[in-house]
């Protein structure tokens, strides 16, 4: 029994479904929106809020919560540009929103094999309403 245990398996092993779960995020935080099955959508959407929050709170700190955030962040997607991308272009946009920064639109079943597809996006800026 999985009794309280987070995450999804994806049915992949955990070294596949981290690589995975990063890649997805990267995806998401280079073209701002993505196109995917909804078991992999809402396996990644809680943790890429997240990224989005930590890099949001870390303009109010100070110079050495900045550069924390930023390693906490690097170190879970292995990729400097789209860090930079992150807390430079998409975190500052959200400054007024307090969460719920993706949306998760149905677009039907895949044709080969009936999974059900949705685009994960970013909303746009602004407050939630």
């Amino acid at each position: 029994m999985r009794h309280q245990v987070a995450g999804k398996k994806l049915n992949r092993n955990s070294g596949n479904r981290k690589a995975l779960r990063s890649t997805l995020i990267k995806q998401l935080f280079t073209y701002e929106k993505i196109k995917t099955t909804r078991a992999k959508a809402e396996a990644i959407r809680g943790e890429a809020e997240k990224m989005i929050t930590v890099a949001k709170n870390s303009s109010k700190g100070s110079d050495v919560d900045k550069v924390n955030a930023r390693r906490l962040v690097a170190s879970k997607l292995n990729n400097a540009d789209v860090v930079k991308r992150l807390f430079d272009d998409i975190a500052p946009r959200f400054e007024e929103r307090n969460g719920g920064y993706t949306r998760l639109t149905k677009l039907g079943s895949r044709k080969g094999d009936d999974a059900e597809m949705v685009l994960l996006e970013l909303v746009e800026s602004g407050k939630k309403k």
